[in-house]
């Protein structure tokens, strides 16, 4: 059997509101990351009536769980649930507020575009920086070298400074040194979300390759058909605690489940949400656009969401991303791609999107929704609410398609050759 290669015992980070948080030094925390491949963090719960006045937040609270060696363990949940929390702890970026996690081996770490990087320092010069920072021997970087300029597909910015990168050149190479540096242990946020589909699928499958050989790798997606193709194990965590753990079908589903329950929460107290908060997302209503007023394959879609500002929109982007039950995102509608907006709207009101009929099978459906102003994302909610999807005869024929066999219809005519 395996020996352990994560062990997380009530761990917990409590992060103080509206006061200074003790920081770590560039110097501990390098020192700290490369002293050891055996890793144990602890930290006691904080007494109380030590005169503390600031209002706290535990972002993880009592988390506990076990990662086999050579185990691929998706980590899911919605926003705010603490994942990315959790991996920084594991990752020795941030320090535990109380318990324990031991870690044995050598870890690779990417939770955010450019960690580790050095924006003055070109690509390549990061190559060596970010592998030496994972304890890699230059003679190890070297032989790597050619993979992973190959693999990241940056060979002609290799000698350009990274503050010149866009996100999606550094998520190439980061991800490529994360992963050909040969960690025990690689963790990986969401972040492969910035990359183009073609490198999200490059990388999914370099996560593969790394699974068979047998080391260890901690995944953060939203997306369930990655983590049910990549992870043979998930753990499930809500506001910062466990809900249940084990083989990855059973987590998805709860996970799923969990997410039903809160898309019929309504927009505005939903708690679990993204963006600078400049502008809010305050409601959300979808019904048939058609006649008969019941939503079934091919029928026109009405969304209506309901947002309010403290001063009017300026270059508005509102984004609405219909999902399947796996979280795999079927259509996208945004404003920026087919206008109809005006460049200000009113510090409060609503936009409406009107839809081509809808030809997905009979079925349920999430909704994720967004906005942004100027560019900048100011509120997001996935899972802002469910879509049910009714049969209908689409052909005209008596033979109804199912979701069993298909997701989608698309008009079609036979013909003799």
């Amino acid at each position: 059997m395996s020996h352990i290669a994560v062990r997380v015992n009530g761990l917990g980070k409590r992060y103080r509101l509206g006061g200074p948080e003790r920081t770590t030094t560039l110097r501990e925390a390098l020192v700290h990351a490369v002293t050891s491949p055996a890793r144990l963090f602890r930290r006691r719960t904080l007494a109380s009536g030590n005169g503390q006045t600031h209002p706290h937040i535990w972002a993880v609270k009592d988390v506990s769980f076990e990662v086999r060696s050579g185990d691929v363990v998706g980590l899911i949940g919605r926003n705010g649930a603490g994942k990315s929390t959790l991996l920084k702890i594991l990752s020795r970026i941030t320090d535990p507020t109380e318990g324990e996690a031991e870690i044995e081996g050598r870890v690779g770490s990417l939770l955010e575009v450019g960690t580790g990087f050095h924006p003055e320092l070109t690509g390549r010069e990061n190559i060596f920086l970010n592998g030496a920072l994972l304890g890699m021997r230059k003679a190890e970087i070297d032989s790597k070298f050619k993979q992973i300029v190959a693999f990241s597909e940056m060979e002609e910015f290799l000698d350009t400074p990274v503050k010149r990168y866009s996100s999606g050149m550094f998520t190439r190479l980061a991800f490529a040194v994360a992963a050909h540096l040969e960690p025990e242990i690689l963790i990986v946020d969401e972040v492969l979300a910035v990359g183009d589909a073609a490198f999200q699928k490059k990388c999914l499958g370099k996560m593969e390759d790394v699974a068979k050989e047998g080391r260890t790798v901690l995944f953060v997606s939203h997306n369930m058909a990655a983590v049910q193709s990549l992870c043979r194990r998930a753990v499930l965590l809500e506001h910062g605690k466990v809900v249940t753990q084990g083989d990855v079908q059973p987590v998805i589903e709860a996970y799923l489940k969990s997410a039903m329950a809160v898309g019929s929460t309504a927009i505005a107290e939903r708690t679990d949400r993204a963006g600078d908060g400049g502008v809010r997302l305050t409601g959300l209503r979808i019904e048939s656009a058609d006649r008969e007023g019941i939503v079934h394959t091919g029928t026109r879609l009405r969304f209506t969401v309901a947002y309010e500002s403290d001063r009017p929109l300026q270059r508005p982007s509102f984004y609405l991303t219909l999902c399947d039950m796996g979280g795999v995102g079927l259509f996208r509608f945004d404003n920026d791609s087919v206008g109809g907006l005006p460049s200000v709207i009113p510090a409060k009101g609503e936009v409406t999107c009107v839809t081509d009929p809808i030809n997905l099978t009979a079925g349920r459906c999430y909704v994720n929704v967004a906005v942004s102003r100027g560019g900048v994302l100011e509120d997001a909610v996935d899972y802002a609410t469910y879509l049910d999807i009714e049969a209908a005869d689409v052909y005209g024929t008596g033979k109804v398609p199912t979701r069993e066999t298909v997701l989608c219809t698309l008009g079609h005519a036979w013909a003799p050759g």
